[in-house]
């Protein structure tokens, strides 16, 4: 798993090989994180995007980016997985939205 900390990737093993490599996105600038997933995309040739809550929306931005921009015609989604997963919020225990996208290289 790729961990995005504060500008920095951090590797981990992927307890789910068949997925690819495991970047989660948390609140970075989205074209630190776009650079970063385009690195991993090129190693790895398939990555997945994961993100909760404020998140999601840099998630959506960079798996834009990558398959319109970046890699138009390279890569594509091939899929996204939306859930939710009980959290700590402001008043308690609360649902928080979270997202899964498949991001591969095709060439």
């Amino acid at each position: 798993m790729t961990e995005i900390k504060e500008g920095k990737a951090q590797l981990v093993d992927n307890p789910l090989p068949d997925d690819g490599k495991v970047i989660v996105i948390q609140n970075q600038p989205i074209m630190d994180c776009a650079l970063i997933v385009l690195a991993s995309l090129g190693s790895f040739g398939k990555i997945v995007l994961k993100a909760k809550g404020d998140s999601i929306p840099t998630a959506v931005a960079v798996a834009n980016i990558m398959t319109e921009n970046m890699m138009k015609g390279n890569s594509k989604i091939i899929d996204i997985t939306l859930d939710s997963e009980n959290g700590e919020g402001k008043y308690g225990t609360t649902l928080v939205s979270t997202i899964k996208i498949i991001i591969a290289k095709t060439n």
